[in-house]
């Protein structure tokens, strides 16, 4: 078994969910070298997630975003975390409902995604700046 992992800043983004499949693919060459194994995503943020979801239709990330601001919304009298702005507790918030990896497996050098699935950056701030990345990549070659 082999066991490749690397680091990836990636640029920084608008508030909303953005598809970074194919940044991870190209950060990634090593992952055509696996004939059967897994890759692992994780996000050294503690308010911006990651999800995989529908990668074809751009509304159902517009619907993503619509949705999380109404379920958590800015400015509720009641957070205590307010000091870094609005957007701040509600980041962390929508960050640990969605969660900081996600896992695809990997088949003969290529994710296994279903049809229509992708890699989604969920930036639930503002100004998030650039979003740092780990990507490990393992199986047998």
């Amino acid at each position: 078994m082999k066991i490749y992992q690397k680091g990836v800043r990636l640029r920084p983004r608008a508030r909303g969910f953005h598809l970074i499949t194919a940044e991870i693919i190209q950060a990634m060459p090593e992952l055509a070298r696996i004939r059967m194994g897994m890759c692992q995503v994780f996000i050294q943020h503690t308010s911006a997630g990651l999800t995989i979801n529908e990668n074809a239709d751009p509304t159902v990330r517009v619907d993503f975003e619509t949705y999380f601001n109404k379920v958590v919304p800015e400015n509720d009298p009641d957070y205590e975390h307010d000091y870094e702005g609005s957007d701040d507790m509600p980041a962390h918030l929508k960050a640990s409902l969605l969660g900081s990896s996600v896992m695809i497996p990997v088949h003969n050098g290529r994710f296994a995604f279903g049809t229509w699935q992708g890699i989604y950056l969920c930036e639930h701030r503002n100004d998030g700046g650039a979003r740092s990345l780990v990507i490990t990549v393992w199986g047998e070659e």
